[in-house]
């Protein structure tokens, strides 16, 4: 498979979409993303019931619960491939995503990075980045693409943020878990986003490599919102961020991790089985 009928296979299978950021997006009131009372069923069980949950534009928020609380379907709704019942889901103040398709969506700047890394392997993970670059994505476009120096420039930027600037020839496939969960993350910060959702980043990775993660993502916030979704609670306490706890479909208990983690209700129904 030639390097572009990979890229469009991925871009069909994974949903890596080109961003731009879409006029009329306001962030003048500090918040990235508002869903207010969101409720969604599937054949009569209720995946989300009521949701409210706000993030700050530049926020890191952690969003943690037991299996089946609804982390994934929130974000499937975030993202477009899931549509409420019922309720109202903004980016900024002006845009509906509930009016907006999934490739809309991406566009105006909202990521999403998988629990699995989805790179190209047979890549290197200069080209990776390279691929993932906002900009023209038609066949003709692809095959005549000329790297400029400002991108250039940009894919420099990225590789040294990640930590893979001297991996930058290496083929993908060759790098370790955490490495390649750090790839995909460039991948997509080559696309321009505002918010970023992470799931599970932390799985499968060495001590050492969740603690690079965690510098990582702290220092995406600010200029990008962040949520992260995990399970494990050393790497939430690490990220020092508030931390949003679902429980089915609704939100239980929300604050610092120290706060959460001392809630009844929390220790019931999660922190405590």
């Amino acid at each position: 498979m030639s390097m572009v009928q990979e890229f469009f296979r991925r871009d069909r299978v994974f949903d890596i979409m080109v961003p731009k950021v879409v006029e009329g997006l306001d962030l003048s009131h500090g918040t990235v993303l508002y869903m207010e009372d969101v409720s969604v069923a599937f054949d009569g069980f209720k995946a989300i019931n009521e949701l409210n949950f706000y993030v700050n534009a530049g926020e890191l928020r952690c969003l943690i619960g037991p299996n089946g609380a609804g982390k994934t379907t929130m974000m499937d709704i975030i993202t477009g491939k899931t549509r409420p019942d019922n309720g109202a889901c903004w980016f900024g103040s002006r845009m509906n995503l509930l009016q907006m398709s999934e490739p809309e969506i991406a566009q105006a700047g909202i990521g999403r990075k998988f629990q699995q890394p989805t790179v190209f392997e047979h890549h290197s993970v200069f080209e990776n980045l390279e691929l993932s670059m906002a900009g023209p994505k038609g066949v003709w476009p692809t095959l005549r693409a000329r790297i400029g120096a400002s991108q250039r420039a940009r894919i420099d930027e990225v590789l040294e943020l990640i930590g893979l600037v001297e991996d930058a020839q290496r083929q993908a496939g060759a790098l370790s878990h955490g490495q390649k969960q750090w790839l995909e993350i460039g991948m997509l910060l080559m696309q321009n986003p505002l918010l970023l959702l992470v799931d599970e980043p932390a799985a499968g990775m060495t001590h050492q490599e969740m603690e690079r993660t965690v510098e990582l993502l702290t220092s995406l916030a600010g200029e990008h919102s962040v949520v992260v979704v995990e399970h494990d609670m050393d790497f939430v306490r690490a990220l020092n961020s508030r931390v949003t706890v679902l429980h089915q479909g609704s939100v239980l208990a929300e604050g610092s991790m120290d706060q959460v983690q001392s809630d009844p209700k929390v220790v019931e129904v999660y922190l405590g089985e």
